[in-house]
């Protein structure tokens, strides 16, 4: 008697666990929707707001003038304005563009632009560590100030004479922005609608690379994806996004990425180390079709809503 009213206690705790991360995801998607509703008018007119804003390639060293370019648009460009290159959310700019990259191109995307707010040597670095495609044009911004021109979030109280490494903490903690926890929640409840074939691609590189936890896939000698231990995950292994699982890939940037290559990855501007990101695709003429800014730490634009967009 007492064994088995032990299990079914068990049971009733593992169900509340299940219904309370359902809450919570559910929560997170509904704060997370609602944020990204919005976004500044520089943003919605990036050709405009960006006019006569000028960065130098970091594959020759060009200057390219980001309006014109955007305005000058024959077919589908995209720019992403990520922040600086040791940030979480640069990080998933990096992956994301890299997993739907034939997607992209496939839904008419020729030319892509990828901003990061460093000097030229951080910028590359990343893209080494996160082998991101040959096709995608890297620009340096050492300063953040095309970020800022697009109308991105500057973080908690960016004015005031405050140390930057505070006012990161203050974000990383929930304060000052709308979208951290609910993204940050969304890594560990997630989410049984959700998509994670861009997790397993960004896992597979990082464990390919090295990048510790580095055993949650198992790899053939072809490189393709054999198992994924969270497919053996008790009642929610066939949810579309695992819980823990988007947490993973963010420990695995968080380690081999952000501590082991915080050096050669930081921010030379103290303003970069708190602005957030966002990203836009205009059509021909700079018309934009999609625009985004970032509402926190890990708050990145959904790939597949950018793709419906287009």
């Amino acid at each position: 008697m007492r064994r088995n009213h032990a299990h079914a206690s068990e049971r009733r705790i593992h169900f509340s666990i299940y219904v309370s991360m359902l809450a919570l995801a559910f929560c997170s998607w509904v704060l997370t929707a609602c944020s990204a509703l919005v976004v500044p008018l520089a943003a919605a007119k990036p050709a405009t707001s960006l006019r006569k804003m000028s960065l130098p390639r970091v594959s020759d060293g060009e200057q390219i003038d980001l309006g014109s370019a955007l305005a000058n648009s024959k077919g589908k460009t995209m720019l992403v304005l990520a922040p600086h290159a040791a940030d979480f959310n640069a990080a998933e700019y990096c992956q994301r563009v890299r997993a739907f990259w034939s997607q992209l191109t496939e839904k008419g995307v020729s030319r892509c632009m990828l901003v990061i707010n460093g000097e030229a040597s951080s910028c590359a670095k990343l893209a080494e560590l996160l082998d991101l495609p040959a096709g995608v044009e890297l620009f340096s911004d050492p300063t953040g100030e095309a970020g800022r021109r697009f109308g991105v979030n500057r973080g908690w109280r960016p004015d005031d004479d405050l140390s930057p490494y505070l006012k990161l903490f203050v974000m990383g903690i929930g304060f000052g922005d709308s979208g951290t926890l609910p993204a940050v929640l969304a890594g560990y409840v997630g989410n049984p609608n959700g998509r994670r074939e861009w997790i397993e691609t960004a896992l597979k590189q990082g464990q390919l690379a090295g990048r510790w936890p580095d055993s949650m896939l198992e790899i053939a000698a072809d490189g393709s994806i054999v198992a994924n231990k969270f497919d053996d995950a008790w009642l929610v292994g066939g949810w579309g996004l695992r819980p823990f699982e988007l947490a993973v890939l963010r420990l695995q940037n968080l380690i081999g990425i952000q501590f082991n290559n915080w050096d050669a990855l930081k921010p030379v501007d103290d303003r970069c180390l708190t602005q957030l990101g966002g990203c836009t695709v205009v059509g021909p003429g700079g018309e934009a079709i999609y625009s985004w800014v970032d509402n926190g730490l890990c708050d990145v634009p959904d790939m597949n809503e950018l793709l419906e967009a287009l």
